[in-house]
């Protein structure tokens, strides 16, 4: 694949010969984020079609898929136009190459000739010059907050934003847009601004929304399939481009005949609990499956979750847990998200 002539890296020109011999010695670095990045772009200036990426799991089960190299451009090309990013612009690469959110980000600067800087991937940023363009993770805009303002265009994505994070971005932060994606849509096709209270996200142009039988969304991306691309995320649509994101399907939990979704409890008691915490179903005679809070907490502080559960989601009696469980620590995936199943799979009830 062709790179632009803008193209920069860490502020060094590189050219598709200069940069293939770079990445070639990246390759073999200890460091193993400048070895993934050594291997993608080898990856990317080599003569296959096609690319391999892993899922996360959006779509179903986590596994690998072949993307062809011409649909990666055309994303990196409509964000490009969507963001109004021009051949020289400034941006800043903190995530991690491994997965698609990195991958885009090289991808983004080779194709729009931007002039790409790279950060470890850490929590805790410094961002010492101010960049048109960059893409974080919630928990990195949480630890970062105050460097925010050096960051004139920011995308914030995979995981949800908590409610008071929200508040603090819509007050003083209105250049930040969250964005919903996945690896099979190669990143982002729909946005929203981070307001308080929400908007629904807005479909990008050219992107078609639609639910199947289990209110999931279905979306037509043509740049990536001809056939449609049907998510495990349950939503309601809102006009004809545009949709609220509900929750996981897999994660929706039945109690006493009405469907609660975890991730909107989560997001209403994560401005009030400063545990880490989430919620899930137990099978119960009587309700088919009850509510239950596990929060990364000593025991002794269930009583007091508990009540603070019932004060900010009493008002609807199906939001409120049942039962509150604690536990020591949470199972965290390779990328630093919570894993849910096996987490639960740590707690004896959860065994099977």
């Amino acid at each position: 694949m062709r790179v632009h002539p803008s193209f920069r890296l860490n502020g060094t020109v590189y050219d598709q010969n200069t940069l293939l011999v770079a990445a070639q010695q990246w390759a073999t670095a200890t460091d193993l984020e400048q070895k993934g990045l050594g291997i993608f772009l080898m990856d990317w200036l080599g003569d296959a079609e096609q690319i391999t990426l892993q899922t996360s799991g959006s779509t179903g089960k986590p596994k690998a898929i072949q993307m062809p190299k011409t649909a990666l451009r055309a994303s990196a090309m409509q964000t490009g136009s969507f963001f109004e990013l021009s051949a020289g612009d400034t941006a800043l690469l903190c995530l991690p190459v491994q997965y698609i959110a990195g991958k885009m980000m090289v991808v983004r600067a080779l194709v729009l000739g931007l002039a790409l800087d790279i950060l470890p991937p850490t929590t805790q940023l410094t961002i010492t010059k101010t960049y048109d363009f960059a893409a974080l993770i919630p928990l990195q805009v949480m630890a970062s907050f105050e460097q925010l303002g050096r960051l004139n265009k920011v995308l914030i994505g995979g995981a949800p934003i908590s409610a008071e994070l929200r508040k603090s971005i819509a007050q003083s932060h209105v250049q930040c847009t969250e964005t919903y994606g996945m690896t099979e849509t190669l990143t982002h096709v729909a946005t929203r601004p981070v307001t308080d209270p929400m908007v629904p996200f807005q479909a990008l142009p050219g992107i078609g929304i639609t639910t199947d039988d289990n209110d999931c969304l279905v979306l037509e991306v043509p740049y990536v399939s001809n056939a449609p691309i049907v998510t495990q995320d349950a939503v309601r649509l809102h006009g004809k481009d545009s949709f609220w994101l509900l929750g996981r399907r897999d994660y929706v939990i039945n109690s006493g005949g009405k469907k609660v979704f975890p991730e909107q409890l989560e997001e209403r008691l994560g401005a009030h609990l400063n545990h880490a915490f989430f919620f899930t179903g137990i099978a119960d005679a009587n309700l088919g499956q009850k509510l239950v809070l596990v929060a990364e907490a000593p025991a002794d502080k269930a009583t007091t979750i508990l009540r603070m559960a019932q004060q900010h989601l009493g008002a609807d009696k199906h939001h409120v847990p049942k039962q509150v469980i604690c536990l020591d620590a949470f199972v965290l995936t390779p990328s630093g998200k919570l894993d849910r199943q096996a987490t639960l799979k740590t707690v004896n009830i959860f065994k099977h």
